[in-house]
């Protein structure tokens, strides 16, 4: 395992290096001082969205939704659980497809919700459809096993 982890920042969405031991101590971010591994969303944009997949060395599930969406609102509680349940072992971050239409369009959204998992830059599996808390927790498991 490498001596450094780079975790992208869901806050300023800078890039910061981190021994792996210290991901469980709460760490801060070097550039806006926000903690890094407290479960926070980040929300991506067309420009930024490619950059935060390729940079981090976590897993980076990303949830494509729409403000309309019923079901996407439904599952953004067992999201945001999620994220606080994997923080500093995935990175979470939301893409608004009616403001990202080019990352929609890249990834080939065709209905929402739809989650992606990337790892180092790349999509690992992907799931279509609204899933309760358990449902989303036994997926992580089973394509983001936790590391270390």
């Amino acid at each position: 395992m490498s001596d450094i982890t780079h975790v992208i920042c869901p806050h300023c969405q800078k890039t910061n290096r981190v021994p792996p031991a210290r991901l469980g101590e709460q760490p801060n971010c070097g550039a806006c001082k926000q903690p890094l591994a407290s479960g926070d969303i980040a929300e991506l944009t067309d420009s930024g969205m490619p950059a935060f997949i390729a940079r981090s060395d976590l897993p980076v599930l990303v949830d494509f939704w729409a403000s309309w969406c019923g079901p996407c609102k439904a599952m953004a509680p067992a999201f945001e659980s999620a994220a606080r349940q994997w923080a500093g072992k995935v990175a979470f971050a939301k893409v608004n497809t009616e403001q990202a239409q080019q990352s929609a369009g890249r990834y080939g959204i065709r209905s929402i919700p739809t989650l992606i998992l990337f790892r180092n830059g790349k999509e690992v599996s992907r799931q279509s459809g609204a899933m309760s808390a358990a449902q989303l927790g036994a997926w992580l498991q089973r394509n983001a096993p936790a590391t270390g």
